[in-house]
């Protein structure tokens, strides 16, 4: 059997096996999660779409782009739900993947689900499968795959969320294989979208949710797709650099993908929050204006990309080790106002920003992911200080409590200007029995002001 087949008879077994209600419990968390992430980042994105809108004229239909209040194309409503999903690069995601895993897959599946009349539940089942795709094939292949400069969340999370929408609308077994070998073919994402002031990273989110759907029309319209798409010249080869990968076991270690993954409670780059909760952490004994230096210490995959001092906008600012931990320690928070155009341009920030310094740790490296470390030493005029975090607030060993999750649902749907009464109901009807996500999509437009 090819390496390929042996992956999709894995595929059908974690699709055959009954789900626990714990790991459906945090399928919900994720989904609203998605929902608010997404309808804040329409709100970010406000200027831009009403520019998109004017310029590409979408064509009307009947799915909605969540938080834009606007029926348009179904593939319009994929690409967009992918663009906005990750706008505030405050998606949920695995350090271990290096991969965010809900937004391409909700942004695919939530119209599908439109289309077909899908209960929340069943959809929830395919999301769940999708996170596990992804995050199988994303740690069979890193971190070298991010090293040749591949944003795994494009490339494995057209698999994962083709995937999960071929079970999700019931294809047949050959079907699925063939969209799964389609989106094998499909894959793409390049991590150059995070430099040089590019604000294109929610990029390769929109478009990983537009080949998705198309791999999915391709194959449910009889197009063959290579035998073994991931042996030979396939993917692996093109995303690992080398045919002999050993692809890691599904649900590794006893539980699904979808509990290994971490919720942001910073609306910044992952690689960031160890450094941003020390800062905060200190915040008692170190003030801003006695800092002479701060050197970060952390793990080397970090570095990279993440070092810079110059911020020459808020997309920058999010993947800024150094900006990061500036508002952190200003501020005692690193939320979506912390990374605003307005605050970026705040001369204090800048002023502390150019005093940080990060620096790849061998011994933190080593640990990696099993531990998410940063060590942050303060220099201060009163003398100096150490702070480290292994496990920053949000990661499975240290998870939002369902009151912080809450309250940062509750400000993320704030921010995008939906009304209590509105996001309250969303919240209710993800745990109500038999919805369908059409009733959940059109509940009170799911659309910022």
């Amino acid at each position: 059997m090819n390496k390929s087949k042996e992956f999709f008879e894995a595929i059908e077994k974690v699709w055959n096996t009954p789900i626990s209600d714990d790991v459906m419990a945090r399928a919900r968390r994720s989904l609203l999660d998605y929902i608010a992430v997404t309808c804040a980042g329409a709100r970010f994105q406000e200027m831009k779409l009403k520019k998109y809108f004017a310029f590409a004229e979408p064509e009307k239909g009947a799915f909605r782009a969540i938080g834009t209040g606007k029926d348009i194309a179904l593939k319009e409503a994929v690409f967009l739900n992918g663009l906005n999903g990750h706008a505030l690069d405050f998606d949920d995601g695995t350090n271990s993947g290096i991969i965010h895993l809900g937004s391409p897959i909700f942004s695919l599946l939530i119209p599908l689900s439109q289309k077909y009349r899908i209960k929340i539940d069943d959809m929830l089942k395919a999301a769940i499968l999708g996170y596990e795709v992804s995050y199988t094939m994303a740690i069979s292949i890193q971190p070298k795959h991010k090293a040749r400069g591949y944003h795994a969340t494009g490339t494995c999370g057209t698999i994962g969320a083709t995937v999960a929408a071929s079970y999700m609308l019931g294809f047949s077994r050959e079907e699925c294989y063939q969209a799964f070998s389609t989106a094998c073919l499909a894959a793409t994402g390049m991590l150059k979208a995070l430099d040089g002031g590019s604000e294109l990273k929610p990029y390769n989110v929109a478009k990983t949710s537009l080949l998705s759907l198309t791999a999915l029309q391709l194959a449910k319209s009889d197009f063959k797709g290579p035998v073994d798409p991931l042996d030979g010249r396939g993917f692996l080869n093109m995303m690992y650099g080398e045919e002999t990968v050993d692809l890691k076991p599904m649900l590794m270690g006893g539980t699904y993908a979808i509990m290994k993954s971490y919720t942001k409670p910073y609306a910044s780059c992952r690689y960031t929050h160890p450094a941003v909760e020390a800062a905060i952490n200190m915040r008692g004994k170190v003030q801003p204006e006695d800092i002479e230096h701060i050197n970060i210490r952390t793990y080397d995959l970090a570095v990279s990309g993440h070092d810079h001092t110059e911020i020459p906008g808020s997309y920058s600012a999010k993947m800024s080790i150094p900006y990061s931990v500036a508002v952190g320690l200003i501020y005692g928070k690193a939320g979506l106002q912390e990374f605003s155009e307005e605050t970026v341009q705040n001369n204090k920030v800048l002023a502390l920003t150019k005093k940080i310094s990060v620096t790849a740790d061998e011994e933190l490296s080593a640990a990696f992911p099993e531990i998410q470390a940063a060590v942050v030493k303060f220099k201060t005029t009163n003398g100096e200080y150490t702070e480290r975090v292994d496990f920053p607030k949000g990661e499975p060993e240290n998870p939002l409590t369902e009151c912080e999750f809450r309250e940062r649902y509750n400000g993320l749907m704030e921010y995008a200007g939906i009304s209590e009464e509105q996001r309250d109901e969303i919240y209710d009807l993800v745990y109500k029995n038999e919805t369908t996500v059409g009733e959940l999509v059109n509940l009170g437009n799911c659309e910022t002001h």
